[in-house]
């Protein structure tokens, strides 16, 4: 007797919201970058130790050739992160991507990239005091301008350590802690009215004006806009502070309310 066909699908895909790193490449020395991403994952390898990355080239003077590109791409590997992709370029990157077995990737969620001399601003004078968070009602409520950031999506409760909360073209709200090894993520600004001892990345398609808003400030890292701190130790004076963060041209700045 034949035995009975198995219908059930073998697999189910789709398409989300994916964690990758961008590598920007600056020169093509397979040495130097392998010896640059291992200070990374050394100083913060929770956050680096085989993270997801691509390979950006759009900011070598020449499109390196295949032998080099491979050398590159060991580098990454030697240093403890995963390659999975070059990042979109010209028609040439297309053509070294095919014939390297990668894809393209247009977008990544943050590009993970250290504002040059970035640093923590310290408490703001009363006499300039930092601007003060925008009412989060008046976010909410208010109608969004076409192209702009939606009304802001809400979090009751605690994002556990390996959970991730991601609001789409808009802020995010969040009444809970968010536990070390979790992760919140909006394209707009982040307000979290408990602890942050995870990661938040604001602005994670590139808005620079996005902002972070924390009640309790011990966090992993933050991110607006690919611009990151991570830390080891929270400065004494941000430690269990109420804080906001914010770009100043490419530096992350961080401050007490």
């Amino acid at each position: 007797m034949n035995a009975k066909m198995d219908t059930t699908e073998a697999c189910d895909l789709r398409f989300g919201q994916v964690g990758i790193a961008c590598v920007r490449v600056k020169r093509p020395d397979a040495a130097a970058l392998c010896e640059e991403l291992e200070r990374r994952v050394r100083s913060a390898p929770q956050l680096f130790s085989r993270a997801a990355v691509v390979l950006d080239l759009s900011h070598l003077p020449n499109l390196p050739d295949d032998g080099i590109v491979d050398a590159l791409l060991e580098a990454v590997r030697s240093a403890g992160m995963l390659p999975v992709g070059l990042a979109y370029g010209t028609s040439a990157t297309e053509a070294l991507a095919q014939r390297m077995g990668l894809p393209l990737i247009a977008k990544f969620r943050a590009a993970y990239e250290p504002a040059d001399g970035g640093s923590i601003a310290p408490p703001a004078p009363s006499a300039t005091p930092a601007p003060a968070p925008a009412p989060v009602r008046e976010a909410v409520l208010s109608a969004p301008a076409p192209g702009s950031i939606l009304g802001a999506q809400h979090h009751d409760g605690a994002v556990r350590s390996g959970q991730q909360i991601y609001a789409r073209d808009r802020d995010l709200v969040l009444t809970g802690a968010i536990a070390n090894g979790a992760e919140v993520i909006a394209d707009g600004s982040i307000h979290i009215y408990g602890s942050l001892k995870g990661r938040a990345m604001a602005g994670a398609q590139g808005d620079a004006k996005a902002r972070i808003y924390v009640s309790d400030f011990r966090a992993e890292l933050v991110a607006i806009a690919g611009h990151y701190r991570v830390f080891e130790q929270i400065p004494k004076d941000l430690e269990g502070q109420s804080v906001q963060c914010w770009l100043d041209g490419e530096k992350l700045l961080i401050a007490r309310l």
